[in-house]
């Protein structure tokens, strides 16, 4: 079931809005519950973790800064 385009751009914005600060306080957590890791790894993992957090999401971003296609 395909969503239109009203209902992703209200879904995008819960997510900015809601998931992204609990996903980046989570994020925050564990990677300070690890030991410390040397400086290059943990780059690499912190900026794993700023991409994966959309690609569950991509779907309902794609088009949504355009304009309304069913207008």
């Amino acid at each position: 079931m395909a969503l239109s385009y009203k209902a992703r751009r209200r879904w995008s914005l819960v997510i900015l809005l809601i998931w992204l600060p609990f996903y980046v306080i989570v994020a925050a957590t564990v990677m300070t519950a690890i030991p410390r890791l040397p400086m290059l790894i943990e780059l690499l993992i912190y900026l794993v973790l700023g991409v994966a957090w959309v690609i569950p999401f991509k779907f309902i971003f794609k088009g949504v800064g355009k304009e309304d296609p069913d207008a």
